[in-house]
């Protein structure tokens, strides 16, 4: 594949993953066109995304910033579940996991859409006793290790599944919550790209020229979103995640012809 087309992938996939999630599904079959074996390409695709990451986050450093607390612990809880879902990555047929994205991302995106409803109703359980809220910040605490497990494993998705999960934790504010995504998808990815780098799974050549292009696309449109409603933005992330949801279902099925 030419040069010029995996960093114009990498651009296109850093400005969706700034804003929504779902630049893999650019990214990574630009580096499975371009000869990468597919784990191999996941790993790469981990990689390249990095830098995206990174300079979105810190173009919503001020949402973050009164969310300091927050950030800390997501940090850790996502240092934590990347590692572990490297380590499965390097121990298990991508083929036997790929069988069940589908349907987690079909979940994501119904939690996302119907979230707040969701999470305003559990809520209300949750006050009814300081037990059972002490089971709800449990439960939220260890469906966020399963987010950066699966993150950690496979990338795709991981920002729409990441919003969702923040819907249903109570966030609201849309720019705040893009900007604890890309947080989540920084720690995740960074501890496994060390993993990755110690069994020698990065293609380090196509890796740089697609980190290059999410570099420069992550950051100007994590700037451009801050200007957009959060209507709009909600909507783009809908339509985002309906169609990642779609693709993983064609790609399921074509499997299965």
């Amino acid at each position: 594949m030419d040069i010029r087309l995996l960093f114009i992938a990498g651009l296109l996939g850093g400005a969706l993953n700034s804003i929504a999630g779902g630049g893999t599904f650019i990214t990574f079959p630009a580096l499975v066109f371009a000869g990468v074996p597919p784990i191999a390409a996941n790993a790469t695709n981990t990689f390249s995304s990095f830098a995206g990451y990174l300079s979105g986050a810190y173009a919503f450093r001020a949402e973050m910033a009164s969310h300091k607390k927050t950030a800390v612990l997501i940090a850790i809880a996502s240092l934590v579940g990347g590692s572990i879902g490297a380590y499965l990555l390097l121990n298990i047929e991508e083929r036997e996991f790929n069988n069940v994205i589908p349907w987690l991302m079909l979940f994501a995106t119904l939690m996302f859409i119907y979230g707040s409803q969701i999470g305003g109703y559990l809520k209300k359980l949750s006050t009814k006793s300081s037990k059972t809220e002490y089971m709800w910040l449990a439960f939220l605490g260890i469906l966020f290790l399963l987010v950066a497990i699966y993150g950690g494993f496979f990338n795709a998705g991981l920002g729409i599944i990441t919003l969702s999960y923040l819907v249903l934790a109570g966030f609201n504010n849309i720019n705040l919550m893009n900007g604890l995504k890309l947080l989540v998808s920084c720690f995740v990815s960074i501890i496994a790209i060390a993993i990755f780098i110690a069994n020698d799974l990065i293609a380090w050549y196509e890796g740089t020229v697609v980190m290059l292009g999410a570099l420069v696309g992550g950051y100007y449109s994590a700037i451009l979103s801050t200007r957009l409603s959060q209507a709009t933005i909600r909507k783009v992330v809908i339509v985002i995640s309906v169609g990642t949801t779609a693709y993983f279902f064609v790609q399921a099925i074509s499997d299965l012809i």
